[in-house]
């Protein structure tokens, strides 16, 4: 007789539950198991085949059930005899799974290279609500650990989960309930990494490997703020914390070895590094700025100038609105309005002119630029004019003048195109750091498993101590002095002690030696057999105990 039966994401609190229902339905140990599983797509084929080309429906993997089938014949007699408990069932079945699987890193993410920026706002989750979400997260039936990692550009989920599949399936419905946005839509565009592909992943982000712009210094700043908020918060664990403080460290490493951050690679961040390229060095803090536009391109080349460390400039733009939304965000650097009537007066005051307005004539002729005031010698005795509009705002008949240089957008692209193909090469030196790196990473959680057997080899031990005590104390009468009981505790806890000593030096190591790492593990499972200790069993009891207490509450 063939019986077949699936388990369909049920809760795992039905393992510990009495299983008197089944008493009723009698059935035997399995024969034989089958277990269909959907195959897991390799990262490194995503890499070499690029974002644009990858299809999105194969990287949402929300796994369908698993089917479990058993062959056997049942005996009505031995009904009873063949009740299980339910851990001995979840030894006996396919949900053994939990104990031969350590529990995995897992990130299901949505950035700027596969999603509509309509979606991640939906998706969006304010970092004053990263607390509640992690709690949300690790509520979940298979999720024990949670981090969210969520800004304009990308929202990440990273769990450690008790089983893959499942895990990916709740996090992926908790996400479409909270945004809006139905499991199929999410997954077209969602991608999911495991264990050392998602903590290479997460290496790659706060390295600024995965920024639209190649190794920008913002997003680490983000990676250190997940590791802040989720500092107390019950669910952001070892496992999790671990690899986010990991990534800060790799973050920081890539950008003190490789230098990527260094040379512009945008349009307005090169008018910048050119202007201060074409200055004499020392007249960088006090060469006086004129920006003419506060539009979009205007904006960021006042941040840039800022982050070279300028202090003083003059806006000119049509109106004031949008200089004084800029000021209030630079709230440390002087930003004086002008309107556009003064422009030219400006100029004269200026040594350095960036333009950037949607203009269609020219703001600046030859006839405007001659009449000018001289700039001074201690700025190079050149008015510099650095043009990133298109249509030019600065006609090309202003080069024909001695006391000015015109560069335009077609020389910052040169100055971009040389920066990129830098980072590209300083990218590829990341990447061995990053390599380095998710190997010590892996060790060290690697060297996490041996933390149980301790636990449990110190309690085998601490139990055996407290009986014999005892026995020895109701040996030695109820009139013993205190001092007496207490030299005998402190003997037999001392004994105990330098017993322990060497199996739990062998039991520990710091995860970088990988030969120690190979040997200690071979000692735990020694340790395991010798004192029938049952780690795996006992921490996946404890895990499973703590999720029903969780849906009780």
């Amino acid at each position: 007789m063939a019986v077949s039966s699936a388990f369909a994401g049920a809760k795992l609190e039905t393992l510990l539950l009495s299983n008197s229902a089944s008493s009723s339905s009698p059935r035997s140990t399995p024969s034989q198991i089958r277990i269909f599983c959907k195959p897991t797509r390799n990262r490194r084929t995503l890499i070499q085949r690029g974002w644009a080309s990858f299809n999105p429906a194969i990287r949402c993997e929300v796994a369908p059930d698993v089917l479990v089938q058993t062959t056997d014949k049942i005996d009505p007699n031995a009904a009873s005899s063949s009740s299980l408990s339910a851990l001995e069932q979840l030894k006996a079945s396919a949900v053994d799974r939990y104990t031969k699987e350590r529990s995995s890193i897992v990130v299901i993410g949505l950035s700027v290279h596969t999603t509509p920026v309509e979606m991640r706002e939906k998706l969006a989750i304010p970092e004053a609500e990263w607390p509640r979400a992690i709690g949300e997260l690790c509520s979940l039936n298979h999720i024990e650990e949670a981090a969210v990692l969520s800004t304009c550009n990308r929202m990440e989920i990273y769990v450690v989960a008790m089983s893959q599949h499942r895990g990916v399936k709740e996090v992926t419905e908790w996400m479409s309930k909270t945004s809006g946005i139905p499991v199929s839509e999410l997954c077209q565009h969602q991608f999911l990494l495991y264990n050392k592909d998602a903590t290479q992943h997460l290496f790659e982000v706060s390295a600024g490997l995965d920024s639209l712009v190649l190794g920008e210094g913002q997003i680490l700043a983000q990676v250190k703020q997940v590791v802040k908020v989720g500092q107390g918060v019950v669910g952001f664990g070892r496992n999790i914390s671990g690899l986010f403080k990991h990534a800060i460290t790799v973050g920081k490493r890539v950008r003190t070895e490789t230098n990527i951050a260094a040379g512009a690679v945008s349009v307005s961040s090169a008018a910048v590094e050119l202007a201060l390229m074409k200055l004499p060095e020392s007249s960088h803090s006090t060469a006086r700025m004129l920006v003419i536009g506060a539009g979009k391109m205007g904006k960021l080349v006042i941040k840039h100038l800022v982050a070279k460390g300028c202090t003083k400039m003059v806006v000119v733009n049509r109106t004031e609105e949008r200089v004084a939304a800029i000021r209030e965000e630079l709230k440390d650097v002087e930003v004086i309005y002008k309107p556009l009537t003064e422009m030219l007066n400006c100029a004269g005051e200026a040594d350095v002119v960036f333009t950037s307005t949607a203009s269609e004539t020219p703001l600046f002729l030859k006839e405007h630029v001659m009449n000018l005031p001289p700039v001074g010698s201690g700025v190079g005795g050149l008015r510099l004019f650095v043009d990133i509009s298109v249509p030019r705002n600065v006609g090309s008949c202003v080069t024909d003048l001695e006391t000015a240089r015109v560069y335009n957008v077609d020389d910052l692209k040169e100055v971009v195109a040389a920066n990129k193909e830098d980072r590209l090469r300083k990218a590829m030196e990341a990447q061995a750091i990053i390599a380095e790196e998710s190997n010590q990473f892996e060790a060290w959680r690697d060297s996490l498993e041996t933390v149980p057997t301790i636990k449990k080899l110190r309690a085998y031990a601490e139990r055996i101590r407290v009986a014999e005590l005892e026995k020895c104390l109701s040996k030695m009468g109820d009139d013993i002095s205190k001092k007496t009981r207490r030299a005998v505790d402190d003997l037999s806890r001392g004994i105990v002690n330098k017993l322990l000593h060497g199996p739990m030096q062998h039991l520990r190591c710091d995860g970088s030696d990988s030969r120690t790492l190979s040997e200690t593990l071979e000692n735990m499972h020694a340790l395991n057999r010798m004192f029938s200790l049952e780690t795996e069993i006992s921490v996946l009891e404890q895990k499973i105990r703590a999720k029903v207490g969780q849906s009780q509450k």
